[in-house]
């Protein structure tokens, strides 16, 4: 990789409910697709900082993280987004963003093949990070 060349890097939650089921947003932008809270980092934030900032924004309550469970690279955007096995704080009922219009908690037999490996790698972490391309 060259000084001037760029890729992106993004920090995201799984949380998970007493069902063990995952939330899960819906985006307003792009193909509008499902996906984790979390999100791009801003120059300068550390991967804890990009994460916390993030869901805070978009579900309008913080998260606890516990820990980073992968690191995964995604061809598609140029991108390397780090997964964290997380908690909602206690700070009230969910408040999406305008960046999403709606929340799911998801069973993992309906997620897409790539969002069911992160967060399968997420629920059986075992002290070793995870990674994987896509």
């Amino acid at each position: 990789m060259a000084y001037h060349d760029r890729f992106r890097l993004s920090s995201h939650a799984v949380i998970i409910n007493q069902d063990n089921q995952v939330l899960m947003l819906k985006a307003t932008y792009g193909e509008c697709g499902w996906g984790l809270p979390g999100g791009s980092f801003e120059p300068g934030e550390t991967i804890h900082e990009a994460l916390e900032r993030e869901c805070k924004e978009e579900l309008g309550v913080g998260v606890i993280a516990h820990h980073l469970t992968g690191v995964y690279y995604h061809s598609a955007y140029e991108s390397q987004s780090f997964i964290f096995r997380c908690d909602l704080a206690d700070d009230g009922p969910i408040q999406l963003s305008f960046e999403h219009s709606e929340y799911r908690f998801f069973s993992l037999h309906e997620l897409n093949h790539m969002q069911r490996r992160r967060i399968e790698d997420c629920l059986n972490y075992s002290g070793i990070v995870s990674s994987a391309k896509f």
